[in-house]
């Protein structure tokens, strides 16, 4: 897809509509796109950035039908193959081009692709090329959200490319985004499920961005964002303080008696005024449950015991919070066994990123009785009290 962007700056990537799974891993319901952009200046022509390998036709198909007879400049601001995938196929239609990007990167790229070494430009931090009447500086970006990641910025017009920072996997055939409840959603999902755990540095960067005041951010998926600050402004409150006062409880149960627990907790909670948000871990949706931790100060797990360990979807919620480092404040784990084991340590010893604190874990044998649904109300009465430190609730 061609989308003009500026006078000899162009989007030139693919929307890959029927997408459902990123990485094998990553559920994404609206699909992507891999942005692709071509800048044209009076003495020599850059591509920022290619597409998934699956794509690469449609990206090589739109240079031509632009009539592109020579690339000098292939900028990589990131290896990922979803970005740099393409980049072979770029060089072998257009021979004299080099790979530009930083030291860091050009080991991963050769790694990743094979590039042979002196295909390269290599550049440090702020440094620049000029195109002639477009120049183009380069700021390293460590772990956003690999640790070669940097930037480019069109210095005349003011435009920040900055690959997956400040993208969504949202497939659209509109070049900006509309500043609606959807486009913040798929961005929202896109940082919980990618950028969370990298929030302290993005932190940083949120601020020396604001300082280049971009007229345009065009990350490489998703819409670009004509108006910056709508999507900076979003970033600052996900990677800052604010927390809801609400409680998180993915679960699983295998015969009725972890969902009794459950059910007991999600009631004490609401006479308390806390909201829950439970997740059926048999059923769980992935970026829903990421999004979730993005503001959220507590949360319980609960599950049963499977012989003497925790419920194998629950190491599996276990691992993937541990894995986003959000910023929870206090941890709790309940269920039920039949005769014994280990359930609750191995539970936490999954947790071992997190600077939360740990509630004792509740373990229920059998069937949970009155006394037992009456520590299920404590635990509640605990998370309160926690809520009310943290000023996330009235007194």
């Amino acid at each position: 897809m061609i989308q003009k962007i500026a006078d000899g700056v162009f989007s030139v990537g693919s929307v890959h509509w029927e997408r459902r799974v990123f990485d094998e891993l990553i559920p994404i319901p609206d699909g992507t796109s891999y942005n692709s952009f071509l800048i044209v200046g009076e003495e020599k022509t850059a591509l920022i950035d290619t597409v998934d390998p699956e794509k690469t036709h449609e990206l090589l198909k739109n240079l031509d039908k632009l009539g592109v007879e020579r690339i000098d400049y292939v900028i990589s601001n990131h290896a990922e193959q979803d970005h740099s995938g393409s980049i072979p196929a770029v060089l072998e239609k257009y021979p004299m081009a080099k790979v530009v990007t930083n030291p860091k990167c050009r080991g991963m790229l050769m790694d990743l692709l094979h590039i042979p070494g002196e295909k390269f430009l290599v550049v440090e931090d702020k440094e620049e090329i000029s195109l002639g009447g477009k120049t183009l500086k380069f700021f390293l970006a460590p772990w956003v959200h690999w640790p070669e990641t940097m930037l480019t910025f069109w210095v005349e017009e003011k435009i920040l490319f900055t690959c997956d920072l400040f993208g969504s996997h949202f497939a659209t055939s509109r070049l900006y985004a509309e500043e609606d409840a959807k486009v913040l959603e798929d961005a929202k999902r896109y940082y919980a499920e990618i950028m969370m755990p990298f929030r302290a540095q993005i932190k940083k960067y949120i601020g020396w961005i604001r300082e280049l005041s971009p007229k345009i951010i065009a990350p490489s998926h998703g819409p670009l964002w004509k108006n910056p600050n709508f999507i900076l402004d979003a970033y600052e409150e996900w990677v800052g303080d604010r927390l809801s006062n609400k409680v998180l409880i993915p679960y699983i149960s295998m015969h009725g008696s972890t969902k009794q627990m459950v059910d007991w907790l999600i009631d004490a909670l609401a006479e308390r005024g806390i909201e829950t948000v439970p997740f059926d871990l048999g059923k769980i949706d992935l970026g829903r449950f990421a999004m979730e931790l993005v503001d959220a100060p507590t949360l319980v797990l609960a599950a049963p015991t499977v012989l003497v360990g925790v419920h194998p979807m629950a190491i599996y919620a276990a691992y993937l919070v541990n894995a986003l480092r959000p910023k929870l404040k206090l941890v709790g784990f309940m269920g039920s066994y039949g005769w014994g084991g280990k359930a609750a340590e191995h539970v936490k010893a999954q947790l071992s990123t997190l600077k939360a604190e740990f509630l004792p874990p509740l373990l229920v044998k059998g069937l949970p009785r009155q006394q037992d649904l009456k520590k299920v109300e404590e635990v509640a009465e605990v998370i309160y009290e926690k809520h009310r430190e943290l000023n996330l609730i009235g007194g």
